[in-house]
């Protein structure tokens, strides 16, 4: 089987700042599309897209093109590959209720080599002193159908900044990112972001403060999806573009905030 590109590391990566998009993608291998019962538009919705353009203001990138419903890679290598409704919002993924055990295998070949060539970048970013990575996704608000006004804003903030296994020594970098962003005007307002309201990040996170726990930091990053539709998949480019913008005013001021704490 001729395997599709599944990701990309593009960009200049002589600097310390790194933007993912590890659930943009909505590719599938021909063994896994041939197994999904799920139809394009229910996984495009729990789907991150556009994830790459709002943080394509980052020198470095690193962008996804399979579905997370092929190989999930912001959860352990365990539980990347959903085999039970459970596993996924209780959807019926598979057609005959699992992916066999070869199609299985070939989506955690996906997994480990991601992960093997990520941390190769990584570790020249490591050598060179403290790096942030910005693990960008976003989140569904509107779940009850497409006449859904949205959650309540008291517990959706626009941004969700996950630092759940974030270091203290970190803490002013954090900061820094906090108020760098939510003083950016998008879509005529302040951004509302708020951090380990809704989620605290995961295997990326993991990864990164695992391996590099004196050197790396990881911000995961969930834009609530008031930027697109998320029932017919329609983004509104100029709310994508504001974003991207925002995002990237941040840069600065963290990379500074990242120079002056210094290496744990």
């Amino acid at each position: 089987m001729t395997r599709p590109l599944t990701h990309g590391f593009s960009g200049d990566w002589s600097g310390q700042l790194v933007a993912t998009s590890i659930h943009g993608g909505h590719g599938l291998r021909e063994d896994t599309a041939a197994a999904m019962r799920l139809d394009e538009d229910t996984r495009l919705r729990e789907e991150d897209p556009f994830t790459d353009r709002i943080g394509s203001g980052a020198a470095a990138q690193v962008v996804v093109h399979h579905s997370r419903f092929e190989v999930d890679l912001n959860r352990l290598r365990e539980e990347a590959v959903y085999r039970r409704p459970e596993d996924a919002w209780g959807l019926d993924i598979w057609t005959d209720g699992e992916l066999d055990a070869t199609a299985t295998e070939n989506s955690l070949a996906q997994y480990d080599r991601f992960y093997a060539e990520l941390g190769e970048r990584l570790d020249e970013l490591a050598a060179r002193g403290p790096f942030v990575v910005y693990d960008v996704h976003s989140y569904n608000h509107r779940r009850d159908g497409e006449d859904d006004p949205g959650a309540d804003v008291a517990d959706n903030p626009e941004v969700n900044l996950g630092t759940g296994t974030v270091d203290e020594h970190w803490r002013p970098v954090v900061e820094a990112f906090t108020r760098s962003l939510e003083a950016q005007e998008v879509a005529g307002h302040r951004l509302d972001v708020r951090e380990n309201v809704k989620f605290e990040g995961r295997a990326l996170a993991w990864f990164v403060h695992e391996r590099y726990p004196d050197t790396g930091l990881c911000l995961a990053l969930e834009f609530k999806k008031t930027f697109m539709d998320e029932w017919t998949g329609v983004p509104q480019d100029d709310h994508v573009a504001q974003l991207r913008d925002a995002l990237a005013a941040t840069h600065e001021p963290v990379l500074d905030a990242l120079r002056k704490v210094g290496p744990r």
